[in-house]
């Protein structure tokens, strides 16, 4: 094992200027995370620089057996956290062979959002807090729960510490330093309500953005899972009764909402938002509706309110932006299983460019 382990972490750059780049793009079902790697000729810098590539959609729900190419158009690149060096992951999104978007791709849309000039000009950043629960491989259930069985009660277990409180800590903290050695903007980690699950944030990050870091820093947990032979759950209600959901909280603003009267704009967008709770609803994620119950933090999935520091509201505005007048706020609709493109395009496209 000490050999493999010597050749998995070889430092290519010794030897030879090529470099492994890891193409990540999402499958059929919207929330498989697919890869796979190309040698490239030496380091690269901007996707610009990048060649596209296909994969077989016939084998990820995206495409028929008789015509199966779908095109791989490389849009960020990240620093490999395991095979490091100067080696690189790079999102992609997905297109026919004509250059059509195909129907799962969603940051198509979403960019068209981000670069109008009006959503532009607003400068929206987004804070994505993504909760998931760690599960024991072969019965998946979740890691620390005695097999077939439950732990004590919800309480203990929240930011707790201690081996009969917090589970998976190994796996969380080698997330968060191969996020950030992967050039991420992931703000923070703790453990959640219910035993074995747990959170990370991403951001503040910019627009499009937004929907890259979460989709490759959940790429990056996909694979410290898999090493760790713990199954990784997005549900956004893993285990029925009374124990926390899942969900993937999104802070926002704009700058107008980050400036001197900000509290205004911000209870204006708040407004806009309720008027299109359905739709919204609609796109933020499969299940949510065990999990937007109005218990466990949460507001019923068919009433629409907000509330300072109130976590049973859809949208939560925080203490500091209603003392400052201007801040952010936290929308707590959406589920853990949700597409950052879609949610963060949504949000914007409903406060900033939709004229009720």
């Amino acid at each position: 094992m000490s050999l493999l382990s010597d050749l998995i972490n070889l430092n290519l750059s010794e030897t030879t200027d090529k470099v492994i780049a890891e193409y990540i793009w999402i499958g059929g079902s919207g929330m498989d995370v697919r890869s796979k790697a190309k040698t490239l000729p030496g380091p690269v810098s901007h996707p610009s620089e990048l060649p596209k590539w296909n994969y077989d959609g016939s084998s990820t729900g995206q495409a028929p057996g008789q015509d199966s190419e779908v095109i791989l158009y490389p849009q960020a690149i990240f620093r490999d956290p395991f095979r490091r060096g100067k080696n690189i992951l790079v999102m992609c999104d997905t297109y026919t062979p004509a250059g059509e978007p195909i129907p799962t791709n969603k940051r198509y849309a979403a960019a068209k959002v981000f670069s109008h000039p009006e959503v532009a000009s607003k400068e929206p950043w987004y804070g994505i807090e993504q909760e998931y629960t760690l599960l024991q491989k072969d019965v998946n259930w979740p890691i620390g729960w005695p097999v077939g069985g439950y732990p004590g009660p919800q309480g203990p277990y929240y930011c707790g510490v201690g081996a009969d409180k917090s589970f998976g800590r190994d796996v969380v903290d080698a997330h968060y330093k191969a996020c950030l050695y992967a050039g991420i903007n992931i703000s923070g980690i703790n453990g959640e309500v219910m035993p074995g699950q747990w959170e990370f944030q991403v951001g503040p990050s910019v627009g499009i953005s937004a929907g890259d870091e979460l989709w490759v820093a959940r790429y990056i947990l996909e694979r410290i899972t898999e090493i760790a032979g713990i199954a990784l759950s997005f549900d956004p209600k893993p285990i029925q009764g009374d124990w926390n959901g899942a969900g993937a909280h999104t802070n926002y603003s704009t700058n107008s909402m980050r400036g001197d009267g900000g509290f205004e704009v911000i209870k204006k967008a708040i407004e806009k938002l309720g008027l299109k709770h359905k739709e919204h609803i609609a796109a933020y994620g499969e299940g949510n509706e065990r999990r937007l119950t109005g218990r466990h933090e949460t507001a019923d999935i068919n009433t629409f309110l907000w509330g300072v520091a109130n976590r049973g509201a859809s949208i939560r505005v925080g203490r500091d932006t209603e003392k400052a007048g201007k801040g952010y706020f936290e929308d707590r609709r959406p589920a853990s299983n949700m597409d950052p493109y879609t949610v963060t395009s949504m949000i914007a496209e409903t406060t900033i460019l939709w004229k009720p």
